[in-house]
């Protein structure tokens, strides 16, 4: 190993100055030898000067208010978002009448037929062990309720996204142009969409149908583009050569060779959109989000538990069945499939019309098993015995005190007393130093919009909670990866968790961390933690099992122990992995501790949370355009030039 490290040595080119990285830095030093003084003599507070600052709430008001005013009056909202609104009104009352119509055995049939016909008969058997447990846990009616919700902003969704991505997947140009918007799409807090459309469309229904499909339409366009341009060229040069025209060679050819790429396009968006659909009962979507936004309001982690767990298993459901499909395609059907998918329909058919022959379309209050209360008596127990007063170790609260005490309160406090010149200096320092110029400007023109939006106090303090939790989450999941990916066992162990872990919707996790921890910064930081983990975990293990096996060998035949492979080796190889993780553990942080403003997160979260409890939009949209801008920047400083590369490619 010594003899390899010294021909590397010799190999490499003599001068610190040949080093991209060191160039960056002297020229960033240069930039700023010429203008930090000046900023400093200018500035000498270091706070964002408010000369700098420009007051959009008057404006941002004012438009509110007109809106508001004339909602019921201006042909745009008549006769456009009007009809826009009924017709989501509609669609959905139209589908959850439905669901009520077949009951919950009907309900109950058809989801596992479905799950059956597409995923197999294990599966089929879960999801109707799903459905049962929703009506035992007492929240039938809010599950048919989302669902609905579900069913409505999917469809819309795949419409959206499928067009988006033929558009993009057709033409260079609208490839080019969407990139863009797709990108700062998929970077942004679910939150920042709750605003926008409760300014035009008001609490309700179609404001949270609307926001979950701007939320989950991204995926699908991109997956849809993905699957398009990526199509065979021998087999459409083939098919063109038979004279088949651009339409036919779409049909016959382009989506048919998508379809694996469509289906997973279609798997995301259920995802993104039960996610959405759930955060989205803050603007009064109703269901499940709502029963669990009403339970964490109340602190009554009982009642948050019975709706929540029913949101884990419609994501798990989903994901199984929809993951299952896109597995499946292209298998060959098995002897006597249409014999037994109608017979299995009849059954189904019989079994809804049974029950409604019965007067059994409501799930029976008998059955319903109540676990709020005893769920409620072991947080008690917990916050008796637990949550503080702890010999030696001491008790969750005791930890979530000591770390905001000794991490979030300094990390909060060193970036606001940094002068605002600094903060702009670093970013552009470690955006350059991953990506290009270009990629340095847009984090610096980010961050400054921050502060000309006149909420950089706040945003900094948003930002300290997400930096302390993407170092713990770092630091668990690298330590997390590298374990399964050097241990086979161990990552068949994990797999399920992680599964499990990575289909449930944020909201949820707001659950136990409001049990264990209470209220604050800390247990926001924590839910974020434990929603980023799964990612940063899959996405190291596989980077790691992905170095090429020949260098592995190699360096076992000079005599290089595992921790040297590892270290010299695998880790330096995996790097546009881990980069990568990096990249996705912000961005899910972020998201996470923007929701932590219903818990007592604070910051651009409780603005956010303010702004729509207490109809001040105005408040609301200027921390929503302040966490765009703050994704947008701890995106471009974590995005590396080789992803970048790898999206225009």
């Amino acid at each position: 190993m010594a003899t390899l490290t010294a021909t590397t040595r010799k190999a490499s080119p003599p001068g610190i100055l040949t080093n991209p990285a060191v160039r960056k830095l002297l020229a960033l030093g240069v930039i700023a030898a010429v203008l930090v003084p000046l900023a400093a003599t200018r500035w000498t507070n270091g706070t964002w000067p408010t000369a700098l600052t420009v007051d959009v709430s008057a404006p941002l008001g004012d438009a509110s208010d007109w809106i508001i005013d004339n909602r019921d009056s201006h042909p745009l909202f008549l006769h456009f978002f009007g009809h826009v609104s009924n017709a989501v009104v509609i669609a959905v009352r139209a589908v959850y009448l439905a669901l009520l119509a077949v009951g919950w055995a009907g309900v109950t049939a058809v989801a596992g037929l479905v799950a059956w016909r597409v995923a197999g008969l294990r599966l089929a058997l879960g999801t109707a062990v799903a459905f049962v447990a929703c009506g035992l846990l007492g929240m039938w009616v809010p599950t048919m309720q989302t669902l609905a919700l579900m069913v409505v902003a999917v469809a819309a969704s795949v419409v959206v996204g499928a067009l988006l991505g033929l558009a993009a997947g057709l033409s260079d140009r609208m490839n080019r142009a969407l990139r863009p918007v797709l990108d700062t799409m998929q970077v942004l807090p679910a939150f920042a969409y709750l605003l926008p459309v409760v300014l035009v469309f008001g609490i309700g229904v179609p404001a949270a149908v609307l926001a979950t499909v701007v939320y989950a339409a991204p995926p699908m366009a991109r997956l849809t583009a993905l699957g398009l341009r990526g199509a065979d060229k021998e087999v459409l040069e083939a098919v063109e050569s038979l004279g088949a025209t651009a339409r036919q060679r779409l049909l016959t050819a382009r989506l048919p060779l998508a379809r694996r790429e469509l289906l997973l396009g279609l798997n995301q968006t259920i995802m993104m959109a039960l996610s959405m659909a759930v955060i989205a009962s803050v603007i009064g979507a109703g269901g499940l989000g709502d029963r669990v936004y009403q339970a964490l309001a109340s602190v009554d982690v009982g009642a948050a538990l019975a709706a929540g767990i029913p949101i884990v298993l419609l994501a798990v459901v989903l994901d199984r069945v929809t993951g299952a499909a896109g597995a499946r395609l292209g298998q060959a059907p098995a002897p006597n499939a249409r014999a037994l998918w109608a017979y299995a329909l009849v059954a189904a058919v019989a079994v809804a019309v049974a029950g409604r022959l019965a007067g059994r379309l409501e799930w029976p209050d008998a059955w319903v098993v109540g676990i709020a209360e005893p769920v409620n008596r072991a947080v008690d127990w917990m916050t008796a015995h637990l949550y503080s007063g702890v010999p030696v170790i001491g008790g969750t609260a005791d930890w979530a005190g000591h770390f905001t005490t000794w991490v979030l309160d300094p990390l909060r406090d060193g970036l606001q007393w940094l002068p605002w010149w600094a903060v702009l200096l670093i970013v552009a320092a470690l955006a350059w130093l991953i990506g290009t110029w270009s990629t340095a400007l847009t984090a610096v023109l980010a961050m400054a919009a921050i502060g000309v939006l006149g909420v950089w106090k706040p945003s900094l303090d948003t930002l300290s909670q997400v930096l302390a939790a993407v170092a713990v989450t770092l630091v668990i999941g690298f330590a997390t990866g590298i374990a399964a990916a050097r241990s086979d066992r161990f990552e068949r162990l994990l797999r399920p968790v992680l599964d499990v872990f990575q289909t449930m919707p944020q909201f949820v996790y707001l659950i136990p961390v409001v049990a264990l921890f209470g209220v604050g910064r800390a247990p926001a930081v924590a839910a974020a933690i434990v929603y980023a983990l799964p990612a940063v975990v899959r996405i190291t293990t596989q980077g790691l099992r992905q170095v090429d096996p020949a260098a592995l060998e190699s360096a076992r035949s000079l005599g290089a122990s595992s921790t040297q492979q590892l270290r010299q080796v695998q880790l330096p190889l995996a790097r546009p992995a881990l980069l990568l993780a990096v990249n996705q553990g912000v961005v899910l942080v972020l998201a996470v501790v923007i929701i932590g403003g219903l818990v007592g997160g604070g910051a651009l979260g409780y603005d956010v949370v303010f702004g729509l409890a207490q109809g001040d939009l105005a408040t609301g949209l200027v921390a929503g355009a302040a966490i765009v801008c703050l994704g947008l920047m701890l995106d471009r400083v974590t995005q590396p030039t080789e992803r970048r590369a790898t999206k225009g490619a």
